[in-house]
This record gives structure tokens, sequence and C-alpha cells, in this order.
């Protein structure tokens, strides 16, 4: 190679490399873009983009998309929705959305939904389209006794102005499902449900279940009515089974209580006994020492023997004479029969 190319060899490498990193900073394609489109950027913005870890398309893309839409869009708001960690094309497409359904939106607005987590753009969309939410089966009982489910269909629009700090689906469906309950419960029967289940859908309404929510209800509609158990007789068959078992408690209770007065009847009886016995074994004792001191003559004692006889012989004819009418009884009882 000669000696003279060499210098211009390096200053064409020394070119080359230039030209990348300028080109690598500096976004040259993307600011031809933006001229070509009609908005008016700098490179000086662009390379500060660069210098602020902003990527730029995510800029000046949905800015152009602004400006060819018709809307004032500012660089400086837009960076700024994109450090602080919000979706700036999302923003962009709502605000375009709600452009063209003549819907009331400002940039500030859709940023603050945007950063409060909510999905602008759809809400935008729910705005113009409203969505239907189905709610899962809800079972009351009603004053008869009766069980009824309900399901019910709530459609709804979104509320532009409290989708910030405004309460989600899972509030609106919570709500429905206590106004069928309550309206359900206050009727005097079931039948009376299930002949206008469009009560239902006006007491609800009538409750204005929407506020402080992200949403508008427009309208409640009952999707099925069916009826379940009957709970009111079920719960009177459990109570009687209750009251069942506390009388059976009770009586097994008086019963434990009369054994034991039994037994403590029994032993008392046989105390008594022990103590008849006692007692007669000291009659012999005393009537020996009356015979020695005198006290009892010989004829006395054979005169209280005969009145023992004649009273154990009196007891026998009494036994004797109440079993033969107990079995004269059983005799006519066996006729009768």
């Amino acid at each position: 190679m000669p000696t003279e190319l060499l210098p211009m060899l390096v200053l064409l490498v020394f070119v080359i490399v230039f030209l990348t990193v300028v080109l690598s900073v500096i976004p040259i394609g993307l600011w031809i873009s933006a001229l070509a489109a009609g908005v008016r950027i700098s490179i000086v913005t662009l390379v500060g983009m660069r210098l602020r870890r902003v990527v730029p398309v995510k800029i000046v893309a949905p800015l152009i998309k602004a400006t060819k839409a018709g809307l004032e869009a500012n660089v400086n708001k837009l960076e700024g929705h994109y450090l602080a960690g919000g979706n700036v094309d999302r923003v962009v497409n709502a605000l375009i959305a709600a452009q063209r359904a003549d819907i009331p939106l400002v940039f500030e607005r859709a940023a603050a939904i945007d950063l409060a987590g909510r999905d602008v753009l759809q809400a935008v969309q729910m705005s113009v389209n409203p969505k239907v939410i189905e709610t899962p089966v809800v079972a009351a009982v009603a004053k008869d006794g009766i069980e009824v489910k309900a399901k019910a269909r709530v459609t709804v629009r979104a509320n532009i102005d409290r989708l910030v700090g405004g309460a989600g689906e899972e509030t609106v469906i919570a709500r429905v499902g206590e106004g069928i309950v309550t309206t359900i419960g206050s009727a005097e029967d079931h039948k009376s449900v299930l002949e206008n289940p469009d009560n239902i859908s006006h007491n609800v309404l009538n409750k204005g279940l929407d506020a402080g929510t992200a949403f508008e209800i427009l309208s409640i509609d009952i999707a099925d009515v069916d009826v379940g158990k009957n709970i009111g007789a079920q719960l009177q068959t459990d109570q009687a089974e209750a009251d069942k078992r506390i009388a059976q408690a009770r009586a097994e209770e008086r019963r434990a209580m009369a054994v034991a007065k039994e037994q403590e009847m029994k032993a008392y009886v046989q105390e008594m006994r022990a103590k008849v016995v006692e007692a007669e074994a000291e009659v012999p004792k005393a009537m020996a020492q009356a015979l020695r001191e005198g006290k009892l003559g010989v004829m006395d004692y054979y005169n209280l023997n005969n009145l023992l006889a004649d009273t154990k012989m009196r007891n026998s004819i009494s036994k004797m004479g109440e079993l033969g009418q107990q079995n004269d009884d059983d005799s006519n009882d066996k006729e009768l029969r």
C-alpha cells in the first residue's frame, strides 16, 4: 500500500466511526420523520432525551400521532409522563378516541388515570360501548322460608371523572348482590318474586349502587330466577331435632336422679333394717333381764307370745285374701278378653 494513502484511510475510518457515534446519539431518521409529519422538534431536544435516559421514539411517535389527529401535544408533558412511569402511547390513543367520541378528556386527567393503574383507553372505549357484568348466582330466602336463586346482568359505563379513586367491578357486583338479597328477603313469599322478577331490578337500581365507583350503572336485568330449598322447613326440622335431644337429655337427667334417689332409699331401708334387727336382738335380753328382776311374769311372757302368733296368723290370712282377690281379678280380665 502506498504511504501517501495511509492518512486518507485513517481519516476515512475516523469519519465512519464518528458518524456511527453521532447517529447512535442523535436520531437523525426520527428527526426527519417528525419534520415530514409537521412536528417541530429540534435535534437538541432529541439529544437531551438520550441524556435523560428517555427513548426518543416513545415520545416522538405518539407526538406525531397526536399531531396528525389534530391534538395539541406538548413534548415536555409527554416526556414527563414517560419519566413518571406512564404509558405515553396509550394516553395519546385514549385522547384521540375521546376526541372522536366527543368525550371531554384533557391530557392531565388521562395521565392521572394511567398513573393510577387503570387502562385509560379501555375506560374511554367503555364510555362509548358499555360493558355487561354478570353476577354470580345469588341465593336469598323469602319470608315464607323458600330459597330463591337469582342471577343478574349489570350494564355499566365507565365514569371518566371517577376513575381515579373509584371502586371497581367487584364493588358493583357485591352491591348488586346485596340489593338482590334484600329485595328477595323482604318479599312475602317466593311466588311474588317469581311472578315479578323486574321488581328486583327496579329496587336495586333505585338504591344508587354506583355511588363512589368508577362506573355508571345503566340497567340491571335479572337473567335467571330459580327456586331453591325449603329453608324454613329445614330450620323447623333442625329445631325439632334439637328440642328432641334436649328433652331426651333432660329425661335422662331425671332418670339418673330417680335412680340415685332409689339407691339412696335402698341404703336408708337397709340401714333401718339393720337397726331393727339390732333392736330385735336386744328384745330377748331385755325380757330375760325383766324376768330375772321380776318385772315380767311367766304368764305375761306366754300372753305376749300368743299375741305375736295371733298377729302372724292374721297377717298370713290377709295375704291369702289379697292373693285370692288378685287371682279373681285376673280371671275376670281373661273372661273379658
